[in-house]
Order: structure tokens, then C-alpha cells, then sequence
């Protein structure tokens, strides 16, 4: 989480696969408010991830901004990261809570039901993930995911991520559902998009149009 006071409303969580450039992720940190960065391995191998995500979490600790490791516990644990991400299988998030939580986040992603997510909430994970890397290739964001965690934030304490469109005034969407956080990336690192104005016009949307939380 930033050093700074965060906003009241939903909040920016940065996806950010290898194929994205290193200094992209440090010009969209620097564009504004982000509350975590998640970080998938996007099928590369273990060294060129693991070197790439030396280099963002570098720059994330710097900007306050929390780094989490998506399916290699191995890689997260060398680049001291705050958190892992494990899809899917209870089983495989029931393992990782065990050996982790006590240590850093256990976030999950994967659920496709309102059961699917039932049965992984169980685990008592940090977070839920609605929607899925790399398929944010339309404007909007997937009607299910946006329905999944309209129901999830009103009956559910542990927070959740929906994942938006690649449109960025999608994220007015998301945060009309009463989500805590919003993710982004095609949005931001895109072909031809300035990643740090990218992520300061997100948050100035947000300001404008997302609802605050009680307390």
C-alpha cells in the first residue's frame, strides 16, 4: 500500500506481465495512487521472470506500492515480494495459505461461480481476483466478472480485484459495483499509451466517479 493517506474508494492493482517493460512499470507507479502490483509469469521462464521482476519490484518498494508474485512461490520468495497468487484449485490455495499467509499476502484467482468463489473464500485468502491476465482485450470489462463482484462486495468481507476493460474509463465501471480495487493493464500498457498519464487519468476518474466506503 502507498505511504500516503489512500483514497477513500476503489483502488488501482497494476498487472503487469514480463512482455511489459520494465520502465513502463516505473512510469505508471509514478502516475498516481496504486495499491498493489501483480505480477504473472505470462509463460516465460523462471530466470527472465524472476530477473524482470527484480527490477519492478525495485521500483515499486520505492513508490510504497505492494508486489505480488503470480503462480511461482520460488520467484516471490528470491525478490522478497508482499504476496503470491495462486489460480484456481482450493487445494492449491489451502497449501499456500498454510505455508505462507503467516509471512506475506495469499491472494487467489480463478473463480468462475458464485460457488467457485464460495469454495476458495473457505481458505480465507487475502483477496479474490475476478477476471483472468490478459483478457482485457475489449473496452469493457466481462459482464460476469463485474456480477461477481457486485454480489462478492456486498456479502463478503475479504476484498476483491475485478479486472477492467482496455478502454480506461472502464474503471468507473468496476467501481460502480462497490469493489475495493480496480485492475488495469492493456489499459495502461498498451501500444501507443503513456503508462504514467495513463494511471494519473485512472485516478482522476475514480475521484470523479467512484463511490466512498463508510469509515
Amino acid at each position: 500500500m502507498n505511504p500516503n493517506t489512500p483514497p477513500n474508494r476503489c483502488r488501482i492493482v497494476l498487472i503487469a506481465p514480463p512482455s511489459v517493460p520494465p520502465q513502463d512499470v516505473e512510469a505508471a507507479l509514478a502516475g498516481g495512487d496504486v495499491a498493489s502490483l501483480i505480477l504473472p509469469a505470462e509463460g516465460a521462464d523462471e530466470v527472465s521472470f524472476q530477473a524482470f521482476a527484480e527490477k519492478v519490484a525495485a521500483a515499486a518498494r520505492e513508490a510504497g506500492v505492494a508486489v505480488v508474485v503470480a503462480g511461482d512461490t520460488r520467484v516471490a520468495g528470491r525478490i522478497h515480494a508482499d504476496g503470491i497468487h495462486v489460480e484456481g484449485k482450493k487445494a492449491d490455495l489451502a497449501e499456500a495459505v498454510e505455508h505462507y499467509q503467516e509471512r506475506m499476502m495469499v491472494g487467489v484467482g480463478g473463480a468462475k461461480t458464485r460457488d467457485d468463489a464460495l469454495e476458495l473464500g473457505e481458505e480465507r485468502p487475502d483477496y479474490i481476483f475476478f477476471g483472468r491476465f490478459g483478457y482485457d482485450n475489449k473496452p469493457d470489462p466481462h459482464s460476469r466478472n463485474l456480477s461477481l463482484g457486485q454480489w462478492w462486495a456486498e456479502m463478503i468481507e475479504i476484498p476483491c480485484i475485478v479486472m477492467a476493460g482496455s478502454d480506461l474509463a472502464s474503471v468507473g465501471v468496476v467501481a460502480a459495483t462497490g469493489v475495493e480495487f480496480v485492475a488495469l493493464s492493456s489499459a495502461v500498457f498498451g501500444e501507443g499509451i503513456d503508462p504514467r498519464e495513463a494511471v494519473a487519468r485512472a485516478n482522476a476518474l475514480l475521484d470523479e466517479t467512484a463511490p466512498h466506503f463508510e469509515g
